[in-house]
C-alpha cells in the first residue's frame, strides 16, 4: 500500500483504538494530525508517533462543536497543505436503561458520536473535492446491527453512522472520495479488561472465533480502507467481530 505524501486526521487518535489506527498509519509513512478533546493527550501521542519518522501534529478538538471543528481543519490545512484521510473515531458512552436514561446523556452521545462524524466529514470533503481524492473511514460498532441493552444512545449513534456513511459515499463517489465504516465487535481494551471473569466468559460464548479482538485487528481494517488500493470500495461496512455478527 503506497501512502507516499499523504496526510491523515484521526479523531480520538490519542488512545485506544484511535491510537492503534494512528500508529499503523504512521508506520505506512502517513503524516498525522491527532485530534483529541485533551490537547495534552494528543500532544503526547503526536510526540511518540513522530519517532516513527513522520510529521505529526496535535489538535485540540471537541468534534461536537462546529466552531472547534472548523478551526481545527483550518489549522491542519495551514500546516500540512492537504488532507487525504479522515478517520472518524472519536466516541463516548453514557450507558443506562431506556427508562432511566437522562436526556443529557442521550444528547451527549449523539452529539459526539454522530454529529461529530457529520461535522468532520463536511469539512473534510471540502478539501478532498478540490484534490479529487480522499478516504473517509468511520468507526461504527456491532451494536448498530445487534443492539445492546443499556446502550440505546450508543446503538442509535452508531446505526446513524452507518446510514451517514452510505449517503456521503453516494454523494462523493464520482469525486474520487470513498467513504466506508468499520464495525468492531468486542475488542480487548481497558474497558473489557475491567469486566468480571464470568462476564467475559459469557461474552466469549457468542464469538465463534473464541476470543476478543484486538485494537490491531480494527486498525488493520481501517488502514486498508484508507489506502489507495481500496478505491473501488465505498459505502460498505467491514465487520471486525470474530464472527459474532454475520
Amino acid at each position: 500500500m503506497d501512502f507516499k505524501g499523504q496526510v491523515a486526521l484521526v479523531t480520538g487518535g490519542a488512545r485506544g483504538i484511535g491510537r492503534a489506527i494512528s500508529e499503523n498509519l504512521a508506520k505506512k509513512g502517513v503524516s498525522l494530525a491527532i485530534a483529541d478533546v485533551s490537547i495534552e493527550s494528543a500532544a503526547q501521542a503526536a510526540k511518540e508517533l513522530a519517532t516513527l519518522g513522520v510529521k505529526t501534529s496535535a489538535v485540540r478538538m471537541d468534534v461536537s462543536k462546529s466552531d472547534e471543528v472548523g478551526k481545527a481543519f483550518g489549522d491542519i490545512a495551514s500546516e500540512f497543505g492537504r488532507l487525504d484521510i479522515l478517520v472518524n473515531n472519536a466516541g463516548i458512552t453514557k450507558d443506562g436503561l431506556l427508562m432511566r436514561m437522562k436526556e443529557e446523556d442521550w444528547d451527549a452521545v449523539i452529539n459526539i458520536n454522530l454529529k461529530g462524524v457529520f461535522l468532520c466529514s463536511k469539512e473534510a470533503v471540502k478539501v478532498m473535492v478540490r484534490q479529487k481524492y480522499g478516504r473517509i473511514v468511520n468507526i461504527a460498532s456491532i451494536v448498530a446491527f445487534m443492539g445492546n441493552p443499556g446502550q440505546a444512545n450508543y446503538s442509535a449513534s452508531k446505526a446513524g453512522i452507518v446510514g451517514l456513511t452510505k449517503t456521503i459515499a453516494k454523494e462523493y463517489a464520482s469525486r474520487g472520495i470513498t467513504v466506508n465504516a468499520v464495525a468492531p465487535g468486542f475488542i480487548a481494551t481497558a474497558m473489557t479488561d475491567a469486566l468480571a471473569e464470568n462476564v467475559k466468559q459469557e461474552m466469549l460464548k457468542s464469538i465463534p472465533a473464541g476470543k476478543f479482538g484486538s485494537v490491531e485487528d480494527v486498525a488493520g481494517a481501517v488502514v486498508f480502507l484508507a489506502s489507495p488500493e481500496s478505491g473501488y470500495i465505498t459505502g460498505n461496512v467491514v465487520h471486525v467481530n470474530g464472527g459474532m455478527y454475520m
